[in-house]
């Protein structure tokens, strides 16, 4: 009986409040859980075989064997508990995807014929994941496109995972381009697209750091030369709340130019411009609009800065005018304005602007109304980004088409060299002047005659090319000490070679297509690694044509700004990022119709002109405008702001 009471005794004081205290606990946790899964996108189908943990440990199922090193491994020592834990579509637990009863849905679709590449950006996520997790393809390429699927479907853990699984077992995976023309490395984007959810979702509180996959020789298409150095990467804890850093005490260890335009570096190895002694972000927009019916093609595309056809005195992109309503007409509530006026609303503080020297065969004798730029900027605060092309599309060095600008060529040097020797000298004292850029993507990788798409060999020429930028940057800075010269670079390609033969170059500019989600640490942490310069990416931005939908998305075009934007902010000074972001140039400010694949210069073509990471998977190149000119009877005056307009708007100012 005194055991019997004992044990009531001990069930109802001691037993009883340590179960309820559990299920408390129990019950917290829970709803903390349904908390954080509640803010993640909702799956638009279910996985059968989602895997038993959230994210992989791997060295728990295996070792890597030399990593950092180009004779990365990783071995597998429990590979059923691997299997268990990753889940279907994932190495090394594919298979378990064919054993779906939702895969049935989908087995009219033939295996091997290449079809799976229509399926990369389709509406149709759950058709684009299981054709791809049983595609017939290169295992990394099949593995990154099976990620997509999953993560555009909003399965955002399962993605991390098969994301991870690539970087671990195949990290040098490569596909060839469409033409042939150039390789492309599904392992860096992979980590890039990694770091981009765990951003976006600060609620799942993880980071994934020792991430690194280096690939040299990566500019030919012959895959047996690359040499691919690897780190995979792993996850770790973090707060959901990123913490905030103390900058204001950091010292300046470096700091490039000592005139009006000056960029320091500091101790944490972070950059900064400033502007007549103040920080400045530069918020930029490729401004070039153009009249319909001209074009370059056929030599009638007029500057700008010069055009008045209405004949009243004023140039015509001082006088435009917003269809709010787009009916396509002036009515009477919409007033005549500026397009330095919108984009001043819009928070821009700097156009890219690249000038056609007189001496062309492609341009008029004058080229600037210095008039017009100094009210842009007394009036409305835009400085220029003044470009030369340094030989692109052989614009200044007069080169044979076919040939291409030859950076070892004297003649063609000298040239250029002159012409943007003039060009500083009759601008370096404007105040619309921010800093000085060469060239437009001349390091694009050439084809086999060694002329790339702009016409320059600098691609097959990397030194001669690098050498040439380092004496024309030290003549600019010499003329000029008062702003900073960048080069306009496609991509990474040849910083190596900067960083050896062009230590004059003050800022590397970068013209970046990588997918809504941004540029990734490839590119920030790349060139901190390799050039360590300040960036400015002076290209980005996506077009508004779906060519899946056959319409116009206005939402999809500012949603892929937003993820750019994003982040260039988090590699700002002072971030937790790279700290080497100066800031972004948008491209570009309106349509322009002239860039039509089949010629036609007053029709606004849709036509795909090429693949792109787009939300659609191509490019229309006439619909890259954040402006539009609407039906185009009312060109070069009228306006149409879409969507990321007022995205930006809101953003920049």
């Amino acid at each position: 009986m005194k055991n019997l009471k004992l044990k009531f005794f001990v069930m109802i004081f001691i037993v009883l409040p340590v179960c309820i205290t559990s299920l408390s606990y129990l019950k917290k946790t829970i709803h903390r859980k349904i908390r954080v899964w509640k803010t993640l996108p909702k799956p638009a189908f279910k996985l059968k075989y989602p895997g038993n943990m959230a994210v992989i440990d791997y060295t728990k199922y295996g070792y890597f064997k030399n990593p950092g090193t180009s004779k990365y491994k990783y071995r597998m020592k429990k590979r059923r508990a691997l299997i268990n834990a990753t889940g279907e579509g994932i190495k090394p637990s594919g298979y378990l995807v064919y054993r779906n009863p939702v895969l049935k849905k989908f087995s009219r679709l033939k295996r091997g014929t290449g079809t799976h590449w229509n399926y990369t950006k389709t509406p149709y996520h759950a058709k684009n994941f299981y054709i791809w997790a049983t595609a017939v393809e290169e295992p990394g390429v099949k593995l990154f496109y099976t990620a997509e699927a999953l993560k555009n479907a909003g399965h955002i853990i399962h993605a991390l995972k098969a994301y991870h699984a690539l970087t671990v077992f195949y990290p040098g995976s490569a596909c060839l381009a469409s033409n042939g023309s150039y390789v492309w490395y599904v392992g860096p984007v992979a980590i890039d697209r990694i770091r981009y959810l765990c951003r976006k979702y600060p609620e799942l509180g993880l980071e994934f750091v020792d991430a690194w996959i280096d690939i040299k020789n990566n500019t030919d298409t012959n895959l047996g030369n690359d040499i691919v150095t690897v780190t995979p990467g792993r996850f770790i804890k973090r707060s959901s709340k990123p913490s905030k850093k103390d900058i204001s005490n950091l010292k300046v260890i470096a700091q490039r130019g000592n005139g009006k335009v000056i960029l320091k570096k500091y101790e944490n190895g972070h950059w900064r411009m400033f502007v007549n002694g103040k920080p400045f972000l530069i918020k930029g927009v490729t401004y070039s609009p153009s009249k319909i019916g001209e074009s370059p093609h056929r030599k009638t595309l007029r500057n700008w800065q010069l055009t008045d056809d209405n004949k009243n005195g004023i140039i015509d992109m001082d006088e435009v005018w917003i269809d709010y309503n787009r009916n396509n007409k002036k009515d009477k509530n919409e007033k005549t304005t500026s397009d330095f006026k919108i984009l001043k609303d819009m928070g821009c503080n700097a156009i890219r602007y690249y000038h056609v020297p007189p001496d062309n065969k492609y341009n008029s004798k004058k080229q600037f109304n210095k008039k017009l730029l100094r009210k842009m900027y007394n009036k409305y605060g835009i400085r220029i980004i003044m470009g030369d092309f340094f030989g692109a599309y052989t614009i200044g060095s007069r080169a044979d088409w076919n040939k291409g600008t030859d950076y070892t060529d004297k003649k063609q040097l000298a040239r250029m060299k002159k012409i943007i020797r003039k060009l500083v000298l009759d601008h370096r004292k404007e105040p619309y002047v921010l800093m000085w850029l060469l060239g437009n993507e001349n390091n694009m990788p050439g084809n086999y005659k060694g002329v790339n798409a702009t016409r320059t060999r600098a691609g097959s020429q990397p030194k001669a090319y690098a050498k040439f930028l380092n004496e024309c940057a030290k003549m600019i800075h010499k003329l000029d000490p008062d702003h900073p010269v960048a080069v306009g670079n496609l991509e990474t390609f040849m910083i190596e070679y900067y960083a050896k033969y062009a230590p004059e170059i003050d800022i590397l500019g970068i013209n970046a297509y990588r997918g809504m989600e941004g540029f990734g640490s490839s590119l920030w942490e790349g060139v901190r690694r390799k050039f360590d310069r300040p960036v400015l990416i002076t290209e980005f931005g996506c077009d508004v044509w779906d060519s899946n939908m056959k319409k116009e998305d206005e939402t999809k075009q500012s949603q892929y700004h937003k993820g750019n934007w994003d982040d260039i902010l988090a590699n700002l000074f002072g971030t937790s990022g790279e700290g080497n972001a100066l800031g972004g140039v948008v491209f570009e400010y309106i349509d322009e119709w002239w860039k039509s694949i089949k010629g036609k210069s007053n029709i606004h073509d849709n036509t795909k002109d090429c693949t792109m990471p787009f939300f659609d998977g191509h490019s229309s190149e006439e619909y890259l405008g954040i402006t539009s000119q609407g039906k185009g009877k009312h060109s070069p005056w009228l306006r149409q702001l879409r969507k990321v307009y007022y995205y930006y708007k809101k953003t920049w100012k």
